[in-house]
């Protein structure tokens, strides 16, 4: 299944799978060679630990691999400002506290909160998505609390 991601996040996702590659994969090769050097390997905890390590490592790298391999970049040209979409940031009126909020839509591996991304597949996000300027959203969370937020603007 394809993952739609930026042009940053791919980047970011290549560097990170880069430095795994040709920095740590080569450092728990040397730990594993130091531990198998001081004998015994049935009761060498270090050992089994550079192991086990080595083992979470390359899990991770192939698991990076395979998002990587089926991003697909998401072209910003062709994003549609007239409605919530992927990219998109909506500056938001909350009902019940009448402040304004603003958030953008961003793929799952690219949310950060503090700066205001938010997951495509949040619930907030959910509710957004295909609203217009002017439109209510009633979003119910998994606690089953109801938000609605007024949409004021969309921008890229």
């Amino acid at each position: 299944m394809a993952s739609y991601v930026t042009k940053e996040g791919l980047d970011k996702m290549k560097t990170e799978l880069e430095r795994l590659e040709t920095i740590e994969r080569p450092k728990i090769t040397q730990q594993i060679a130091e531990a198998r050097d001081k004998g015994d390997l049935s009761e060498n905890a270090e050992y089994d630990a550079a192991k086990e390590a080595q083992g979470m490592l390359e899990m991770k790298i192939s698991k990076l691999k395979d998002i990587v391999i089926n991003s697909k970049v998401i072209d910003e040209s062709q994003l549609d400002t007239s409605k919530v979409s992927i990219l998109t940031t909506v500056r938001l009126k909350n009902h019940a506290t009448k402040a304004e909020q603003k958030f953008t839509l961003v793929p799952d591996n690219e949310s950060d909160i503090k700066t205001g991304r938010i997951s495509i597949n949040t619930p907030i996000a959910k509710g957004l998505l295909g609203k217009v300027v002017g439109e209510t959203a009633e979003i119910i969370l998994p606690n089953g609390n109801k938000l609605s937020f007024d949409i004021l603007e969309i921008s890229l």
